[in-house]
Protein backbone atom coordinates (compact mmCIF):
# COMPACT_ATOMS: atom_id res chain seq x y z
CA UNK A 1 0.00 0.00 0.00
CA UNK A 2 1.49 3.43 -0.88
CA UNK A 3 3.11 5.48 2.28
CA UNK A 4 0.60 8.46 1.58
CA UNK A 5 -2.32 6.21 1.95
CA UNK A 6 -1.43 5.28 5.18
CA UNK A 7 -0.84 8.22 6.56
CA UNK A 8 -4.02 9.54 5.31
CA UNK A 9 -5.49 6.76 6.98
CA UNK A 10 -3.56 8.08 10.26
CA UNK A 11 -4.87 11.35 9.57
CA UNK A 12 -8.33 10.27 9.57
CA UNK A 13 -8.18 8.41 12.27
CA UNK A 14 -6.54 11.05 14.35
CA UNK A 15 -9.28 13.65 12.87
CA UNK A 16 -12.09 11.16 14.24
CA UNK A 17 -10.67 11.09 18.09
CA UNK A 18 -10.29 14.53 18.43
CA UNK A 19 -13.52 15.38 17.19
CA UNK A 20 -14.95 12.69 19.42
CA UNK A 21 -12.75 14.14 22.47
CA UNK A 22 -15.03 17.02 21.90
CA UNK A 23 -18.01 14.83 22.29
CA UNK A 24 -17.08 13.09 25.15
CA UNK A 25 -17.11 15.59 27.22
CA UNK A 26 -14.52 15.64 29.34
CA UNK A 27 -14.31 11.50 29.03
CA UNK A 28 -17.67 11.63 31.14
CA UNK A 29 -19.50 10.23 28.20
CA UNK A 30 -18.69 6.46 27.87
CA UNK A 31 -18.86 5.97 23.71
CA UNK A 32 -17.19 9.42 22.55
CA UNK A 33 -14.35 8.50 24.96
CA UNK A 34 -13.77 4.68 23.74
CA UNK A 35 -13.96 6.06 19.94
CA UNK A 36 -10.99 8.88 21.34
CA UNK A 37 -8.61 5.69 22.70
CA UNK A 38 -9.09 3.49 19.70
CA UNK A 39 -9.24 6.42 17.11
CA UNK A 40 -5.68 7.26 18.64
CA UNK A 41 -4.42 4.31 18.70
CA UNK A 42 -5.07 3.57 14.86
CA UNK A 43 -3.47 6.61 13.87
CA UNK A 44 -0.42 6.21 16.13
CA UNK A 45 -0.95 2.60 14.62
CA UNK A 46 -0.55 3.88 10.95
CA UNK A 47 1.91 6.75 11.30
CA UNK A 48 4.19 3.85 12.74
CA UNK A 49 3.72 2.22 9.68
CA UNK A 50 5.07 4.94 7.27
CA UNK A 51 7.90 5.66 9.42
CA UNK A 52 10.55 3.28 7.57
CA UNK A 53 9.47 4.77 4.03
CA UNK A 54 8.10 8.66 5.08
CA UNK A 55 11.41 10.59 7.11
CA UNK A 56 9.93 10.88 10.31
CA UNK A 57 9.85 14.97 10.41
CA UNK A 58 7.94 14.69 6.96
CA UNK A 59 5.46 11.85 7.60
CA UNK A 60 4.78 14.07 10.89
CA UNK A 61 4.77 17.46 9.28
CA UNK A 62 1.88 16.04 7.11
CA UNK A 63 0.25 14.48 9.88
CA UNK A 64 -0.05 17.61 11.79
CA UNK A 65 -1.23 19.77 8.99
CA UNK A 66 -3.33 17.58 7.50
CA UNK A 67 -5.16 16.75 10.97
CA UNK A 68 -5.28 20.87 11.79
CA UNK A 69 -6.68 21.77 8.49
CA UNK A 70 -9.21 18.81 8.89
CA UNK A 71 -10.31 19.17 12.45
CA UNK A 72 -10.75 22.41 11.81
CA UNK A 73 -13.29 21.89 9.32
CA UNK A 74 -14.95 19.14 11.25
CA UNK A 75 -14.99 22.21 14.02
CA UNK A 76 -17.01 24.66 11.78
CA UNK A 77 -19.21 21.98 10.41
CA UNK A 78 -20.49 19.87 13.65
CA UNK A 79 -19.96 22.78 16.34
CA UNK A 80 -19.95 25.80 14.70
CA UNK A 81 -16.30 27.07 15.26
CA UNK A 82 -15.74 29.46 12.63
CA UNK A 83 -11.89 30.40 11.83
CA UNK A 84 -11.37 33.92 11.71
CA UNK A 85 -9.63 35.47 8.82
CA UNK A 86 -6.03 35.01 10.79
CA UNK A 87 -7.10 31.42 11.08
CA UNK A 88 -7.40 30.75 7.49
CA UNK A 89 -4.27 32.48 6.99
CA UNK A 90 -2.32 30.36 9.60
CA UNK A 91 -3.77 27.46 8.02
CA UNK A 92 -2.84 28.69 4.73
CA UNK A 93 1.10 28.88 5.97
CA UNK A 94 0.79 25.74 7.31
CA UNK A 95 -0.60 23.97 4.33
CA UNK A 96 2.27 25.94 2.28
CA UNK A 97 4.94 24.70 4.47
CA UNK A 98 4.36 20.89 3.84
CA UNK A 99 3.35 21.49 0.49
CA UNK A 100 7.60 23.15 0.68
CA UNK A 101 9.00 19.99 2.80
CA UNK A 102 7.25 17.55 0.23
CA UNK A 103 7.77 18.91 -2.95
CA UNK A 104 11.35 20.83 -2.38
CA UNK A 105 12.99 19.26 1.01
CA UNK A 106 15.86 16.87 -0.23
CA UNK A 107 14.70 14.63 2.91
CA UNK A 108 11.37 14.09 1.42
CA UNK A 109 9.84 10.60 -0.13
CA UNK A 110 9.43 10.89 -3.49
Amino acid sequence: MPPYLILSFAIAAEVVATSAMKASQGFTRLGPSVLVVFGYGCAFYFLSLVLDRIPVGIAYAVWAGGGIVLITLVAWVVYGQRPDLAGFAGMGLIVSGVLVLNLLSKTSAH
